[in-house]
């Protein structure tokens, strides 16, 4: 598993998308897609403030990804140019008595960009590098209502915490999910051998 802050792990040669960490001229491209995909957006200067956490990649658009049908067949309505953001995620850790603890807080993907395993594979590679940095055990937060995410989450492994009444801005509750990541990775390796 390749975890350096150069070539992030989860990132394949499929000619979709490159996975690599974020640099500050991502950021803008960040911001766009956050304010897309959520009804209430992190500020852009959240993201300034994580530039250097570990689990912070991008996805950026591949020559020749232009065009590519979704997983349900429909053309992608925007054209993807090379080197566009096209999806993000922010993993950052945190020391806890010897048992660091990995938190996934953002993960997003362009609109158009949905639906053919990007998110998936930017989790991955968070998780690597989380992984990589010394977390023992990843959580998140999801909201009630997000079944697309809680599915994707309970597929790499992330087990269903507690639910916090109200925790989102619009009064929603979130459910904390927990992932211990030194069995993710031994699952992830043992599927390579």
């Amino acid at each position: 598993m390749t975890t350096s802050r150069g070539s992030a792990a989860g990132d394949d040669a499929d000619g979709e998308a490159r996975i690599r960490p974020v640099d500050r001229a991502d950021l803008l491209g960040v911001f766009r897609i956050e304010k897309a995909v959520f009804t209430q957006p992190w500020p852009y200067a959240a993201f300034e403030g994580l530039l250097d956490a570990p689990g912070f990649l991008v996805a950026e658009g591949e020559p020749g990804g232009d065009g590519r049908p979704d997983a349900g067949g429909n053309a992608i309505d925007e054209a993807i140019d090379a080197g566009d953001v096209v999806g993000y995620v922010v993993g950052d850790v945190t020391p806890n008595h010897g048992q660091d603890i990995g938190h996934i807080k953002d993960l997003a993907v362009r609109p158009d960009a949905q639906g053919r395993g990007l998110g998936r594979r930017l989790l991955r590679a968070s998780l690597s590098e989380l992984a990589a940095a010394g977390a023992s055990v990843v959580k998140l937060e999801v909201r009630e209502s997000n079944h697309r995410a809680q599915d994707l989450y309970d597929d790499e492994g992330f087990r269903p915490g507690r639910r916090i009444p109200r925790y989102y801005g619009d009064g929603e509750a979130a459910f904390v999910m927990r992932l211990d990541l030194g069995e993710w990775v031994r699952e992830r390796n043992a599927g390579e051998s």
